[in-house]
């Protein structure tokens, strides 16, 4: 579980044993991140690697520079507020339309309803020139709900999606957001 400091905005890392008739459950493979006591929650592979920045998390199959694939995942506290009419696949599409790479495919905008979130996300295809010419993929998720909104992002090489495609729905599946947990030894949650 990592938390923010508010002195000088570093993360710490909290380890605590669980207890033994915790609530945590994720498939086989899989662990469970929960950022701000669960502000943001999804499952992400056992052994992928972590990184903490300064206001998002990165997840990637292997330490840098022999990382082949990165998600990543930031979110914002909003005010209390009916956000139920925000614009999201409006939103996300926008991003899409801005950005700067060398995009060679745009998917469908996919939404996922949710009790408490609305979810929406895409994928783009496009060429990577940072070393040799590589087709690679860019799924990008924005989330809303119980006054959290989420912006979650993931590249991998085109090459490597059958194998990528299922971590994807795993986190797409698994997202929930302002699920806060009283104690994070037994996993048992409230909602906000």
């Amino acid at each position: 579980m990592a938390k923010r400091k508010k002195s000088n905005l570093q993360w710490i890392k909290e380890t605590l044993d669980l207890q033994p008739d915790h609530h945590w459950e994720s498939p086989s493979g899989y662990k469970i991140f929960v950022a701000n006591r669960g502000a943001v929650r999804f499952n992400v592979p056992q052994n992928w690697v972590f990184e903490p920045q300064e206001k998002s998390f990165k997840f990637m199959d292997r330490k840098p520079p022999k990382d082949d694939c990165c998600l990543e995942v930031s979110f914002n506290h909003l005010p209390p507020h009916d956000w139920s009419l925000f614009p999201l696949k409006a939103t996300l599409k926008k991003i899409v339309e801005e950005d700067s790479r060398d995009v060679i495919e745009k998917g469908e905008v996919i939404t996922l309803k949710r009790q408490t979130a609305r979810i929406v996300w895409t994928e783009l295809k496009f060429i990577d020139t940072q070393a040799e010419p590589r087709e690679a993929f860019s799924r990008i998720c924005i989330g809303l709900g119980s006054n959290i909104q989420c912006l979650i992002t993931f590249e991998f090489w085109a090459d490597q999606a059958e194998q990528l495609t299922p971590v994807w729905d795993e986190v797409m599946r698994s997202l929930t957001l302002g699920l806060y947990i009283r104690d994070p030894r037994t996993g048992l949650a409230f909602p906000d």
